[in-house]
């Protein structure tokens, strides 16, 4: 019987990846918690060691010595702040901004922190220097200290690694590595899908291993995530090194390639999957039955070094002097420091990659039984075809979900399957997320926000002896 799902750790341990959030997501970085691992803010390069063993939650402040956890008060002092009800009488029509209400000098500043001020009281005395703080409105008031806390004493919010969070921050920065995909629009993926414990999911992810990560995430270390992959070289899953996944998880993520899995089935099924290349298209040839038996040699071998693969992943439209989101878990690749198995104790060693190739009893199970859901994240490739090749490889019943970042593709794939009555339930969805401020009197929608979150695909596949399928 499979094991149960391993408990899931609050605490940040050495070895594991961590989020960092900055300034109020000013600033987002993944960082793995080696002991010679630092984050540079400002002008400051502080160590992560006090990071280690606390809660995920946590935040600290920029100290003389380095990152200092935060008092419970100070952390909570704003949020008093932010609820309490006040009569507003003031207003700022009578403020002009000429640059004479400061009488704080940066000569006094620079004194102050020579003799060891902390940005907290160097804030209070821009504050108590200020000749028109105390006319201006609590917001206003709110707004002046939350600048300088930024300049004088920033913050760090350690946060935990999650299908969320990580989705959240790659939008942010980069979001051409993971499709333009959006955390509302994952979440759906997943809930479509119907991703449960001990599910056999097949994952065609060309979005940099971020639905595979989340699938293994929801799965808990039981049932199989299949990750395929066209042509001989497997897709980039690197973003599931920053899923702190334990070592049965990463163990249950699996990598074949499409050719192989389609050779599982009859004779007269020949993959029609379009490869696009610099050339032309390549018709993906098919497999004989003796390739399923070396199936583990295609794909050891196919392989390519992490490295370069998380170097040509990169957006083009990335900033030179911005550093990637992962480029700290590049640098600490050779880290001898592993993760933490299913009952939470700490594994010396390296913790074990995943994308591994299926064993031969899991591919005959797969062969008899078929996959019980089927996500494909894919927006570089022809939709239409690639679900044509992967419907057959799911049991009568499964469901389904497509993404894409654009309408065309997927609605060509819809009045396919439609034509080959291969599905029922289609379903063509655009998800919508609306995130609100909720303040005392000021209750509204937040005024930038992003207004296009893909297009997801769904429905159950079917069986239907008399249909055709047609191979442009």
């Amino acid at each position: 019987m499979d094991p149960q799902p391993p408990p899931i750790c609050r605490e940040a341990w050495e070895g594991c990846s961590v989020l960092l959030d900055i300034n109020d997501g000013d600033r987002l970085a993944f960082f793995r918690l080696t002991p010679g691992a630092t984050v540079k803010i400002g002008n400051k390069t502080c160590s992560l060691k006090p990071l280690v063993g606390r809660p995920f939650g946590s935040l600290f402040r920029l100290g003389a010595g380095g990152l200092v956890p935060c008092a419970a008060a100070d952390a909570t002092s704003r949020d008093d702040a932010n609820g309490q009800t006040q009569d507003e009488t003031r207003d700022n029509r009578s403020l002009v901004d000429n640059n004479t209400a400061q009488n704080l000098s940066s000569d006094d500043i620079e004194a102050m922190k020579r003799d060891g001020a902390t940005g907290d009281e160097i804030v209070e005395a821009l504050i108590a220097n200020s000749s028109t703080f105390g006319n201006k409105t609590v917001f206003s008031q709110e707004k002046y200290k939350l600048k300088k806390q930024k300049k004088y004493a920033p913050k760090v919010l350690l946060r935990r690694p999650s299908a969320r969070s990580i989705c959240e921050t790659y939008f942010k920065k980069t979001p051409a590595r993971i499709g333009f995909m959006r955390v509302d629009t994952l979440s759906l993926l997943l809930s479509m899908a119907n991703i449960g414990a001990y599910s056999d999911v097949l994952v065609v992810d060309m979005v940099g291993g971020l639905v595979v990560g989340a699938v293994a995430e929801r799965l808990g270390g039981t049932g199989y995530v299949c990750s395929t992959y066209l042509g001989s070289a497997p897709s980039s899953i690197d973003i599931i090194r920053m899923y702190n996944l334990s070592s049965d998880m990463v163990s249950r993520i699996v990598q074949a390639p499409i050719s192989a899995l389609c050779s599982m089935q009859s004779s007269g099924n020949t993959p029609s999957v379009v490869n696009s290349s610099a050339e032309g298209e390549m018709i993906e040839p098919a497999v004989d039955e003796d390739a399923q038996s070396s199936l583990a040699q295609q794909v050891d071998t196919a392989v390519p070094d992490e490295k370069a693969q998380l170097s040509t992943d990169q957006p083009s439209d990335m900033e030179v002097s911005e550093p990637s989101l992962d480029e700290h878990l590049v640098q600490d690749e050779n880290s001898s420091l592993g993760g933490k198995d299913s009952d939470g104790t700490l594994n010396a060693s390296k913790p074990p990659k995943p994308g591994k190739a299926p064993s031969p009893e899991k591919m005959k199970y797969w062969k008899e039984h078929g996959f019980s859901s089927l996500i494909v994240a894919a927006p570089g490739h022809e939709v239409e075809r690639l679900v044509a090749d992967m419907l057959p490889l799911l049991s009568y019943s499964a469901p389904f979900a497509i993404y894409h970042q654009h309408l065309e593709p997927l609605a060509k794939c819809m009045h396919s399957l439609q034509l080959s009555k291969m599905a029922i339930g289609l379903q063509l969805s655009e998800p919508w997320l609306r995130e609100y401020q909720v303040l005392p009197s000021r209750t509204h929608p937040h005024m930038q926000m992003n207004a296009f979150g893909g297009y997801i695909l769904n429905g159950i596949r079917i069986h239907n002896p008399d249909r055709v399928v047609a191979n442009k």
